[in-house]
Order: C-alpha cells, then structure tokens, then sequence
C-alpha cells in the first residue's frame, strides 16, 4: 500500500526564535517565587506576623486592575470547552486561578474532593477513596471527621493542588437526590458539626477549604433551572443552620453558591443568603465561588456578593473590567471581592508554603479508609444467633450479588475518585472500585469453602445458596450527580434476588452498598441486613470485619430510611417541566429566571422532624444501629441556666466491648411551633463488658433557640422543655423536663 508522507514544513529562524520567546514569557509569568533575603522588605505582605487581612490588604494596594480580575474567575477545566491559552497551567483538576507572580501569589489549584481527591490528570491514579460523606457522616464522630479532612487535605497538596471543592453539607431532605451520597444527613446540627471538623481539618494541611452547595440545593433534578421556596424560619432552622455550625467551626477559605434558585433568586446572586446571612451575620471573611457554571450575570452578582466565577470568565472577565471602568461596580467591591480570596489563601498557608508534589502515601491512605468505613457501617437487622459470624464453626459460605467477586460500587459525577489501574472514567459512568467482597471473606474464614455466584442467573444463585450454610447478598444501589432516583427500590431486580436466596437459605445476610436510603420488601425474610454505603478503596475488608466480629459496630444512621417513596414529604419527585432545560455549558444567560419551583412546605419538618409529626413510621429511625453488645441507660439529671447541662449513665450490659452513640433531643414548649423534638447533643461511648460510665453534655444554647422571622433573630422560648435520651430517635428510654427562661 502507497502512502503519502508529510512533507517537511519549513520554519524560519525568525519564526522559531519567535515562538521559544512565546514560550519564555508565558513559563516567566509562572516563576518559583523568590525566597531571597530581604523579600520581607520588598514584600511586606510577607511578613507572617501580620494577619491574613493586613498582609491581604497591602497585596491589593499593589495590583493592577488586569491582577486584580485575573484573580475573580477560573480558567476552565479539562474536558470542558475550548482549551484556554493558560490551560497548560493547569493541574488537571476542576480548575485553577491565576497568580500573581511578580507579587508572590501562587496559582490556585482545585480539585473535586468530595470523599477522596479526583483529578483528570495522572495523579488520580493515586487517590484515597473513603467512604462516601454519608457514611463518614454514619460514624457520628467528629473526630473521624477529622482523620477524613486531614486525608484528604495530606493527598490534595500531594498531588499539587492547594484547594479542596468537597465539603458538601446540603440536608437529605429529598433522599432520591443524587449527591446525597456526598452530603452529611438530614439533621443539621449533625451535619453542621461534622462537616466543620472535616474542613477544619482539611485547612490544617495547608488547603483552602469549602463548604458548598449554598444553599437548599436538594435535588438535582432541574438544578440550573428551579427556585426552592420556603420560608425564612424553615431555611435558617434546617438547610443554613447546617452552614452556619459548618463555618463556624471550620472558618472556610471559601463558600461554594448552588445552582438553584432561592425564593426566586438564583444561589449565586442572592443577596440575602451571600451577603446578608453569610458575609454580615455570620461574619464569614472567606470568598463566595460559584459552582461551575452557575453565575447569571455581572453587576449583579457582584453586587449581591458572589466573589469568584468558575470555571470560566463569562461575567468576571472582560465584562467585569468593563463595569468597574464604567462606574457600574465601585472600585472597593472589586477590592473586596479581591481581597477575600487573598486573605483566605494567607490564613490557609498556601502562600507561604507553596504546594509542591510529592509521592502520596497510599498505605497510610487505605488504613485511614478502612478505619473510617468501620466505623461508618450500619447493623440494621440481626436475627438470633446469626451475626457475628464465627469463622470456627462456619464450612461454606455463598457469596452473591452483581461484581461482589472483584469490586463494590461508588459514587458518580464530580466526586468520582479515579480508581487504581484504568482510565479515568467518563462523566456518569458507573465506577467499581477494585475491592473484592468474596476475596475478604475467604480471608477471614480461611476454613470455609467460599463460593461466588453473580445472581445474573437467579437460579444458579438460589442453588449456590441452598447448598451454603450461609448467604451474603450484595446489592447495590447507583446514584450520581446530574441525576435524582425514579425512587428507592434496588435496581435491576435486586429485591428479587434476595427474596429468592432468602428463601432458600434462611441464613441470608444482605449487604448494601447504596448512596442514599433504599426500601426493603424483603426484611423480614432474611436473618441480617448491613448498610455499608459507598465503602472505598478498602470497604470489603471493612465489611467483613464487621460480619466476622473483628470489628464490633458502632455506626448509627445519619438519616431516616421511610417503608415506600409514599411517606415522603414529596412522594412525587418534582421534576422540570416538559421543555425545560439547563443553560448550557458554556454558562448562563444573562438575565434568566428560575423555570419551575419545588415548595418545601413541611418547612421545619426535615428528616426524622417529619415523620415525628406526621405520625409515620419509619423502616428505619434516624440515629438508629445495633451492636454485638447491649447497652441501659439510667440516672438522667438535668441543670438547667444559661447552658444546660445533660447528665445520664450508659452501660454495656453485654459480653463485647463497644461503643455507644448517646444521643439527646429536646422537645419545645407548644408555644414555640417546633416539631415534637430535635438533636441537640449526642456521645460516643466507649464501654467495656459490664462497664458503666456518667456522660455530661453541655448543650450549645443555639441549638435550643428558634428563629423569629419578624425580628430576623434567634431566641429562646421560655416554657418547659423535655429532654429526652437514648440509643436513636425512636428509643429514648430517659426523659425529664425543666423549665427554661
């Protein structure tokens, strides 16, 4: 076969002198910033007993109006759009910010990080995958939440990046949303408190942290397009009081604005959410960024609040420069937008130790992931003599469910963490990760014989069962962002594959791998049921420590799991109407207005809020796990003044070790129009067999305050309180009121 070669192009000296300045000029702009002697003097601002504003303040004295933009938008991200001329910049993640190099302002590098870092780029492949938020959040500990942020943060800076995009914190109001795999639960001071430990943690490894989707982003069907309505009371009790805790414990660098409209106001050009609320009563000093995409407009985005647009710079570029030349954005809120995001880099570190890449310590990773898993996964059923099960006495063992011989699922969209060994994947693409099920169990009963069925064929499955002295099923359940549930129920005939093992077997034990809550027909037909959520890099062997006894669960549920989608606040999923569609990739147009709106009218009634007052029952209560072990509470004692403190005993009434998370509710005085009760403080408490230990907590008085909307305050309502405490929501064995004033 002819082939035709290329000819060789001819290129002039002149042309190739030309283009090796191009590139000099372009790599010049991006130096090592100078560690002389004497930059001190030359730059005050580094001067690192200043305080992140002073030395802020004296960088923007200093830049020019071309900085001070460059500053206020991304540029771009992999994958998306046209490359930009500075793309080569990039470190592969979700975008990054340009420098200022002549002043010693480094670029900033972003990575998606909901439960491990995600990078398009090579560096991936080297990423920790915890468990997913929703099941660190399952622990109940802040303390975890610490060891999940400083991971995190550790593997960030390891792979060059110098800001983190993954503190979600929106409530599982609506539990079909796709992303609530990366969010916290449904009761906010929980969710609040561990989300504020993760990002604090975070920060500490030298990153700027972020606390996102602000705010009442609930669902993602119609994201860019719909407004939640809902009264001002109910947002700051429920969705913003989550924020509210969040930033107050960790002080973020940043506060990512949602796509959704609040009220009829888009998230990222809300006054009263990002100046209002955010920036004046709860003195955040951090900078606002809009989700990727999610900026509608210039003067008044600015104006409301919004300081930074990613990915692109649609509204903060060239349009920007022309409106503060123009006199339609004053010259001092450019400053502060500009001055925001330099002070959370000085107060994050970023400046002073700039990020350098270095090997990530993966086996310090994977124990820190395991360790986290264990305490994340939920005992939710366990029938007489059927959990833990005992190596010793155990000969076959039937392990079945869709990949359970190689992988356990994750979840999708900007959270993905690449997993070792393939590609990266592509957008919605369901992702296994290399964590063999069958592989563990076998570790762990080494004198058994471990068969796997796939259950794609239902009747090898049920034979393979019959012939096990013990079943495990693994099912899962996919979610993602850019996508809500149709409902709860398993996919792809998974409730029928349990049924049918279940029936040959009585000895079943269905594991799950799901990203939000599921419904269960079957429960009552199988011995065991264990919730492990989206597990990570070594979630199978986190779970078979917790069906073999090696580790005894402490887990609780961070939501409510309802008996059927009808129990819902919203049994139907509020969806776009016929028509409707997003903005586009490139942006948003200028100008437009929410589509269609979702109203939350069960106001207040959030999660477990809801089905107290509703009167439902639930298939599973929020806070609600069981133990191999047992626990009594006793001898509650209250003192009330201006902090209430709680006092009670736990003990382990049982043979096992273990711990107990202790939680305490509060019930309001009628008059205060509260739902029946609400989560002000909780413990984790570590007994031994026959061991009783006094638990105090002092109760933060927010958390017993309502907010007045007529005044715009909080306050606390005199009357009598009932405080209640136990093992979950719906066991709460020790109550005494008091009066409070």
């Amino acid at each position: 076969m002819k082939m035709d070669l290329p000819r060789p192009v001819r290129v002039s000296l002149a042309t190739v002198l030309a283009l090796f300045a191009l590139v000099r000029v372009n790599y010049g702009r991006y130096p090592q910033d100078d560690k002389s002697a004497g930059q001190t003097e030359k730059r005050p601002w580094m001067n690192t007993s200043l305080s992140p504003d002073e030395r802020a303040d004296l960088v923007v004295k200093e830049m020019t109006l071309d900085e001070k933009i460059d500053l206020l938008h991304g540029n771009g991200m992999p994958g998306w759009g046209k490359p930009r001329p500075t793309a080569y910049l990039g470190n592969g993640g979700a975008g990054f910010v340009l420098g200022v190099p002549r002043l010693g302002i480094p670029i900033i590098q972003m990575s998606d990080a909901a439960y491990g870092v995600r990078s398009s780029a090579e560096n991936g492949r080297y990423s920790t995958a915890l468990p997913s938020n929703l099941g660190s959040a399952a622990s109940w500990d802040p303390v975890a939440a610490c060891e999940y942020g400083t991971l995190v943060g550790r593997e960030l800076r390891a792979q060059g990046y110098n800001m983190t995009l993954g503190g979600g914190v929106n409530l599982t109001r609506e539990p079909r949303n796709g992303r609530t795999f990366e969010y916290m639960g449904e009761d906010p001071i929980l969710a609040g408190t561990l989300v504020g430990n993760r990002v604090k943690c975070e920060q500490a490894q030298q990153v700027i942290g972020d606390i996102k989707h602000y705010a009442v982003n609930d669902q993602e069907s119609g994201r860019n397009e719909v407004s939640a309505v809902i009264s001002r009371r109910a947002m700051r009790e429920t969705d913003l009081l989550a924020f509210q805790i969040g930033i107050e414990i960790a002080k973020p660098g940043a506060v990512m604005c949602s796509y959704n409209a609040v009220n009829g106001e888009f998230a990222c050009e809300n006054k009263y959410l990002l100046t209002d609320v955010l920036k004046k009563e709860w003195n955040f000093k951090g900078f606002v960024v809009s989700d990727w995409a999610g900026t509608h407009s210039t003067v008044k985005a600015s104006a409301a609040g919004l300081d930074h647009e990613e990915p692109f710079d649609h509204f903060y570029g060239a349009q920007f420069k022309e409106a503060v030349q123009s006199g339609k954005i004053p010259l001092a809120e450019l400053d502060d937008h500009v001055h925001r995001i330099l002070r959370s880099e000085f107060a994050a570190g970023i400046v002073d130790n700039p990020v350098k890449k270095s090997v990530v310590d993966a086996e310090a990773g994977l124990e820190t992931s395991r360790k986290i898993a264990e305490q994340s996964i939920v005992l939710l059923k366990n029938g007489p003599g059927v959990l833990p099960l005992d190596p010793a006495k155990i000969h076959s063992i039937a392990v079945i469910g869709p990949h359970a011989d190689t992988s356990m699922i994750s979840g999708g969209g900007s959270a993905q963490v690449d997993p070792p060994g393939r590609p990266a994947p592509r957008w919605l693409e369901h992702v296994w990760f290399p964590t063999s099920p069958s592989k563990a169990v076998t570790t762990a009963a080494p004198g058994a014989d471990v068969q796997f069925d796939s259950g794609t064929n239902r009747e090898s499955a049920v034979a393979l069962a019959k012939k096990s002295e013990v079943a495990i099923v693994f099912v899962y359940q996919w979610t993602s962002e850019g996508m809500d549930l149709p409902n709860l129920s398993l996919p792809e005939n998974q409730d029928v594959l349990i049924e049918q093992v279940a029936a040959a077997n009585p000895k079943t034990i269905v594991v799950l791998e799901t990203g939000t809550a599921v419904t269960m027909p079957w429960l009552d037909k199988v011995a065991g049921v264990v919730e492990a959520w989206y597990a990570g890099s070594k979630g199978h062997e986190a779970v078979a420590n917790i069906l073999f006894g090696r580790v005894n669960p402490t887990a609780k549920l961070p939501m409510t799991f309802p008996r059927s989608e009808a129990d819902l606040p919203h049994p139907n999923l509020v969806t776009p109407p016929p028509g409707v569609g997003d903005h586009g990739p490139e942006g948003n147009e200028r100008g437009a207005k929410p589509a269609f709106e979702v109203h939350y009218d069960e106001g207040l009634k959030v999660g477990y809020k809801w089905y107290d007052a509703e009167n439902k029952k639930p298939l599973f209560p929020f806070g609600y796990g069981l133990s191999y072990t047992t626990y009594a509470y006793s001898d509650l004692k209250l003192k009330p003044g201006k902090e209430t403190t709680v006092t009670f005993t736990v003990k382990n009434t049982g043979s096992r070790s273990g711990a107990e998370i202790a939680q305490v509710y509060a019930a309001f005085p009628p008059n205060a129009d509260e739902p029946p009760k609400r989560l002000v403080a909780w413990s984790k408490v570590r007994l031994n067999p026959g061991e009783s230990k006094q638990v105090s907590l002092t109760i933060d008085p927010q958390f017993l305050n309502v907010y007045d909307e007529n005044a715009s305050a909080w306050k606390l309502v005199p009357g009598s309180y009932t405080f209640l405490v136990g093992a979950s929501s719906q066991d709460l064995p020790l109550q005494q009121k008091v009066t409070l004033q």
